[in-house]
């Protein structure tokens, strides 16, 4: 998931008795699946909430360029340099879907990023490991963007309307770069030894981090079961990381893989694959800022800030003069 860790500022969900009349309203709204737009009343915290969330997954979407913009010019053919580029402009472009979505709850982008910038706001730990040869690339639009799919998919349900609209779009121009991932790892793992050999060793490192993205499991979290009752989420993070491990195990299998995780295992009783979970100590820690990659993910994100205010300050200056024009012709 983009988004992890997410809190609301509720301490537990409130009965309907507990809930004033406007809240009883909105609630109705949510629980017959109507979207909640811009100018509708909403709960205070559910505004807080959703600007956490989308402010973090938009986060995620444009620091999810760096591991990949670094292999564009390494890129081993003509045709993946420009898959790559499609894709990794199609990331940005997801960045500014989710900011403009945030801004229609009273928050500025500049405000997210300063937030971001300041360490305030996170974005998702898988971006936080290295992309070490161009196997990992496959295995980042496989596995990263395999993973990211499912989370989307259950979003375009969210109860809030631009960020359901925004997730349409996102999850059409998603299972491309799942699609080119995959077909980008299969061409390693049907290939020279020494090709397979590096496709195997992406999986392996990025099995776990991949399944992280999912989050803690949230079945005792108060949190969670906020976001759920207001449909900001509509699955749990044990039943999406369940799904993605359903979905891609097959799909190793095919590749003629091994099994990044001994453990995985067939379970004719529940009708899923039994797994192991990741360390959610190193999660913890990633998270924190001690991951492999956090101190320059955030060096390049402050420098490409820096480095283009030039722009915004010329864009900027030519609205206002553009302003002055009408109102001088008015």
């Amino acid at each position: 998931m983009y988004a992890q860790m997410v809190k609301t500022a509720s301490n537990r969900v409130k009965t309907r008795e507990e809930m004033s009349p406007e809240e009883q309203h909105f609630q109705d709204k949510i629980d017959n699946d109507v979207k909640i737009e811009p100018k509708d009343w909403m709960p205070e915290d559910y505004r807080r909430t959703l600007i956490r969330q989308i402010g973090q997954h938009a986060h995620s979407e444009v620091v999810g360029q760096l591991p990949e913009g670094n292999w564009i010019t390494r890129a081993p053919t003509l045709e993946r340099k420009a898959i790559l580029l499609a894709k990794v402009q199609d990331e940005a472009g997801h960045g500014l879907y989710l900011y403009s979505a945030a801004e229609t709850l009273g928050v500025s982008r500049d405000e997210l990023i300063e937030l971001l910038h300041e360490g305030k706001m996170k974005y998702s730990s898988i971006f936080n490991y290295p992309t070490l040869n161009w196997a990992d690339i496959g295995a980042v639009g496989w596995l990263v963007d395999g993973a990211a799919i499912i989370n989307q998919v259950a979003l375009q349900r969210t109860s809030y309307g631009p960020y359901s609209r925004a997730m349409i779009r996102i999850c059409k121009e998603e299972s491309f770069h799942a699609r080119q991932g995959y077909s980008a790892i299969m061409k390693m793992a049907f290939g020279t030894p020494e090709q397979k050999k590096m496709a195997q060793d992406a999986v392996n490192r990025l099995w776990f981090p991949a399944l992280m993205m999912f989050g803690p499991s949230d079945k005792d979290s108060v949190h969670s079961e906020q976001s759920m009752a207001w449909k900001i989420k509509v699955k749990t993070n044990d039943e999406l990381r369940q799904q993605f491990v359903d979905q891609t195990v097959p799909q190793i299998d095919y590749l003629g893989l091994e099994r990044p995780d001994p453990t995985i295992k067939w379970n004719e009783e529940r009708g899923h694959y039994d797994f192991a979970m990741p360390d959610w100590d190193e999660f913890f820690n990633v998270i924190k800022g001690n991951g492999p990659c956090n101190a320059d993910r955030m060096e390049n994100r402050r420098k490409a800030w820096e480095d283009g205010a030039w722009v915004r300050e010329g864009l900027l200056e030519h609205a206002r003069k553009k302003a002055a024009r009408k109102v001088a012709a008015e």
